[in-house]
């Protein structure tokens, strides 16, 4: 059990160094690319940090039908997460640091470029989500299949076309992997941003193994290790990114490295189930895809009316996982 202990607070310590190496060096690439705050966190950022847990579905539907309904599960189970907790860490974060004085408590987010990236995601993944009633067989769900990728490519293409609120661009730090250098080369920087991916899926990994048999070893129900503990698990990355650039005050790439991930998941992911699966749902899955899609929209409600979004709304994304733990123990598990 100690040696359990130490070795996730390791893997913690792994996944932290990842997130530092990569959120300077992915922030250097960008400029290399001469992309703004927004195309770095809501693409670069946010496809480099989900890619390791959309290999979990891709993964179940290769190895065949009885593992489908692990792989669909994984699809929605991302964007619950990213949608409450990983909002709530980052909202905390903000008081956190406000509360240190490393930070004010007041939010600069580029709100067109985050208000686009919520948007497009409940809609997106509604759509998705929806797909499981159309009639016809497996035809319309391919169509809506190559919809998804399709509305993807648009978003990314807006996102790169979009400019960036100069109030909302700040002074990059030197690369971690060449202080030296005012301006590092190309490769050092993807040299780094490699080994921070490296970081992150083995610090993740280990995270996972030695956190299963802890939680049994405790006595934990497999439900609750199945259901809650694991998917916190797999979003690590997206959390511990968005925390290191809110201690810099970075907020639009901190929210950016959630929305975008979020927009990714609700259409790569569930482009390839409904292509590979059967694309039905249960219950546990309805329920968390629509609790996803009402917290998004909360969050997004604030940025519409009030062109602005406050570390309390974000916060507030811990009521809606909370939620979905009361009604899936109370209603679903049984």
């Amino acid at each position: 059990m100690v040696k359990s202990v130490v070795l996730l607070i390791i893997s913690l310590g792994i996944i932290l160094l990842g997130a530092e190496l990569f959120t300077n060096g992915i922030e250097w690439f960008g400029k290399k690319l001469r992309l703004a705050e927004g195309a770095i966190g809501s693409v670069l950022a946010a496809v480099g940090t989900a890619l390791p847990e959309t290999m979990i579905p891709i993964v179940a539907f290769i190895q065949g039908r009885e593992s489908h309904e692990t792989g669909v599960g994984a699809i929605v189970g991302a964007p619950l997460m990213l949608s409450t907790l990983a909002f709530f860490v980052t909202g905390t974060s903000v008081f956190i640091f406000a509360a240190s004085r490393r930070r004010a408590i007041r939010m600069d987010v580029d709100y067109v470029i985050m208000g686009r990236d919520l948007r497009s995601f409940f809609l997106v993944y509604a759509l998705a989500i929806s797909a499981m009633f159309l009639p016809g067989g497996r035809a319309p769900r391919i169509v809506v299949a190559l919809f998804l990728i399709l509305t993807y490519a648009y978003y990314v293409r807006q996102t790169f076309c979009c400019v960036t609120s100069p109030s909302t661009e700040h002074e990059l730090g030197p690369l971690h992997f060449h202080r030296e250098a005012e301006v590092p080369r190309l490769r050092i920087i993807v040299s780094q941003v490699f080994v921070a991916l490296l970081c992150i899926v083995g610090g993740a990994k280990l995270f996972v193994v030695h956190l299963e048999p802890l939680a049994r070893m405790l006595g934990m129900p497999e439900l609750v290790l199945s259901s809650i503990i694991a998917p916190i698990a797999t979003e690590l990355p997206e959390k511990f990114n968005s925390i290191t650039w809110i201690r810099q005050k970075k907020d639009t790439l901190a929210l950016g490295n959630i929305t975008g991930a979020m927009v990714f998941q609700s259409s790569i992911p569930p482009a390839l189930g409904l292509i590979f699966t059967s694309w039905v749902f249960n219950a546990e899955a309805l329920a968390a895809g629509f609790i996803a899609i009402v917290a998004s929209m909360f969050a997004w409600a604030e940025l519409t009316w009030k062109k602005r979004l406050s570390p309390y709304t974000l916060s507030a994304g811990i009521i809606f996982y909370l939620f979905y733990i009361g009604v899936y123990f109370i209603f679903l598990s049984k």
